[in-house]
């Protein structure tokens, strides 16, 4: 598993490169024209991105099998963490999703999303595989319905989406019926449907989505100054810090919208290469989980590749104006704390399952086999 270790260092590597250069283009103006320091986004990024190393470097060189005892604990601490947005959390923009520490700030549905990718695989691998939405439902189902209730109150569904498409991964690779999924599934989404048509907003940004020029100037402003960056910059786009959309024209430029200022600053090239280096990401990472001998190891690495993968997905659609959009960060370009640190302690895991992709049993599972092997030898002495 070398060479896809050596990928997915690499391609995240470039990324976060890649995203902090790209930060720095998307803030340095507006910065400056609000009186602070041009690099001031910069450096923030740049200890997030630091911090975000260091953990992925410990997680290389953590044993990931010892993380399956711990899925629970951390499930449940991040669970409870979400649950105090509620009572401590900074409101931004009408949404309650961050924990404020000082100058951090903490996005407990990050850690939603990695300690369920940890917690569902730890759950089904070794147990009898659900085979009707009863057995699915507990206590699975409970618990990501539970995850996603909490995350979408806040409000953010396009987090929502992400951890259902991660979940699909990790139920697909621990072996439930396709069948079942798809069951279960298309009960979510009729729910899904229901939540998004009872809330105002939701409503706008799926009319906007649909009917985009006839909301241009309310709720579809900002995936239509999304489309005109894209769209200006061509093949080989303006240059690198020359675009003009994310100077008071395209809302939240340096986040959600990321991608759009790469799309004008360095055209379709630099679209097509960014997307490239997420696909040497998807393929080392879905190779790293097809070689794992470990029913846990492989469902945890697929989970957590979908993870990425998926919301990068979601987030460049929305960006292209092909699905509404949901809100959430382009996975080691956005600018965001949280989300870089947790992305990277994800590929650690990743890169710690590379490693010991032969390794099959897990200590636990070991120590069941000799109980039952001694217990086995006592019974034939006995007779």
């Amino acid at each position: 598993m070398q060479l896809e270790f050596q990928l997915l260092a690499l391609a995240t590597l470039a990324l976060v490169a890649f995203g902090l250069v790209m930060v720095f283009s998307s803030t340095s103006a507006t910065a400056t024209l609000g009186g602070g320091s041009a690099s001031a986004f910069l450096v923030r990024q740049a200890v997030y991105a630091l911090a975000g190393l260091g953990a992925m470097i410990a997680f290389t060189r953590f044993d990931y099998r010892k993380l399956r005892p711990l899925a629970p604990t951390l499930l449940m601490a991040s669970l409870g963490l979400c649950l105090a947005v509620f009572a401590i959390g900074t409101q931004v923009n009408g949404a309650r999703r961050w924990i404020s520490l000082g100058p951090i700030g903490l996005q407990p549905s990050e850690l939603v999303k990695l300690s369920l990718a940890l917690w569902i695989p730890a759950r089904l691998v070794r147990r009898p595989r659900p085979q009707t939405l009863g057995e699915l439902a507990k206590p699975v189902g409970l618990m990501v319905l539970i995850a996603c209730g909490m995350i979408a109150a806040e409000p953010d569904l396009g987090t929502v989406t992400s951890i259902l498409v991660m979940v699909a991964a990790a139920l697909v690779v621990s072996g439930v019926p396709f069948g079942l999924i798809a069951r279960a599934y298309a009960l979510i989404g009729a729910l899904g449907m229901i939540a998004v048509m009872s809330e105002p907003y939701q409503r706008a940004r799926l009319t906007a989505f649909l009917h985009p020029m006839e909301s241009s100037q309310g709720s579809g402003y900002q995936g239509m100054q999304s489309l005109i960056g894209l769209g200006s910059g061509g093949i080989t786009g303006h240059g690198l810090g020359q675009g003009v959309q994310k100077i008071h024209f395209l809302p939240e430029a340096h986040t959600d919208m990321i991608a759009s200022v790469v799309g004008e600053e360095l055209g379709l090239i630099g679209i097509v290469l960014l997307i490239a280096f997420y696909a040497v990401f998807v393929w080392a990472g879905l190779r790293i989980a097809l070689a794992c001998r470990d029913p846990f190891g492989k469902a945890v690495a697929a989970a957590l590749t979908t993870l990425i993968a998926g919301q990068a997905a979601i987030n460049l659609a929305a960006v292209f104006g092909l699905v509404p959009l949901t809100g959430i960060t382009l996975p080691f370009v956005s600018y965001g704390g949280s989300s870089l640190v947790v992305s990277l302690m994800a590929v650690g895991i990743l890169l710690n399952i590379a490693v010991n992709h032969g390794k099959t049993a897990a200590p636990e599972v070991s120590d069941r086999r000799r109980r039952n092997g001694r217990a086995s030898h006592a019974r034939a002495r006995r007779r």
